[in-house]
């Protein structure tokens, strides 16, 4: 058996063909969904995520601001600039880039982003209404996961899902979401022990640790599905995920492919949320997609 592939740039496409036609009806009523993006600093591989979205916002119609600062940056400046953003009427959804240098506290930096604005789903208050059940803003990698899964007919439901990861950006949010959706949830992580123990027996196994190859065949049940949310270079300097992708996909039923798997999704999500806020402000019902 070969695993069939998630093709995360084309479910991505087919979102944001989605949102780009919600976005085109926004603007026939003046409405153009807006997004700020702070970047503190030249970190190139920040630099780098912070052009694509931009360019995506602008693909779809959307207003997109990049507000650049100097690595010298205080953190209270940095919170006079969110301040300013919230009670900015063109501004539906405000991102800072992570990380930040130093100086910067990031806790007090999301805290400071209004719940409302908080298209990065990473407020405590978005994360509550998550934890709770309720509609939000969720975090974009554990919610573009969602939607590949659904894409492909996955349904969670009595299924055993194992996170490998307990990060506050994809393992924690990944693992409620599923719960949300009646999965049986397990967490491992770099304490885990005999870590194949668990994963073995996971319908669904969900890899966001940041270390090449830690998952590979014999880690995992046949027909499982494997979502590989890591980003590594291997030997060659070449991206390449967590999981061994050569071994893992000969058992699996589907696998996501690094690159071109999971990171499609994430911006995709940031757009969708954007559109959510946007939406919301104005009191107007979503037509696209939710999980």
């Amino acid at each position: 058996m070969s695993a069939k592939i998630i093709d995360g740039t084309s479910i991505a496409q087919e979102v944001r063909q989605e949102i780009a036609e919600e976005v085109k009806k926004l603007r026939d009523q003046n409405i153009v969904p807006g997004l700020a993006v702070i970047l503190v600093g030249n970190n190139q591989a920040s630099r780098r995520y912070v052009t694509m979205k931009t360019k995506a916002c602008k693909d779809l119609g959307m207003h997109s601001v990049l507000i650049e600062f100097p690595e010298e940056l205080t953190q209270e400046e940095l919170l006079l600039k969110i301040e300013e953003l919230n009670h900015d009427d063109a501004i539906h959804g405000i991102l800072v880039q992570l990380p930040l240098p130093s100086q910067i506290d990031e806790i007090a930096v999301i805290d400071a982003i209004s719940p409302e604005k908080d298209v990065d789903g990473f407020h405590p208050i978005n994360i509550g209404k998550m934890m709770t059940g309720q509609d939000t803003f969720y975090p974009c990698t554990p919610y573009g996961v969602m939607v590949m899964l659904e894409k492909i007919g996955f349904n969670p439901e009595g299924k055993h899902a194992v996170i490998v990861g307990r990060s506050n950006i994809v393992g924690k949010p990944q693992g409620q979401l599923l719960l949300n959706q009646n999965a049986t949830v397990t967490y491992c992580h770099s304490k885990t022990q005999d870590l194949e123990a668990f994963t073995k027996n996971a319908d669904l196994l969900v890899v966001a640790v940041g270390k090449r190859n830690v998952i590979r065949r014999e880690h995992v049940k046949p027909g499982a599905v494997v979502i590989d949310v890591g980003m590594n270079t291997d030997d060659n300097g070449k991206l390449c995920g967590d999981v061994d992708f050569e071994g893992v996909k000969e058992i699996a039923s589907y696998i996501t492919p690094v690159p071109k798997g999971v990171g499609p999704m994430t911006i995709t999500m940031l757009l969708f949320n954007t559109l959510k806020s946007a939406k919301n402000i104005y009191s107007l019902k979503l037509d696209t997609l939710t999980c």
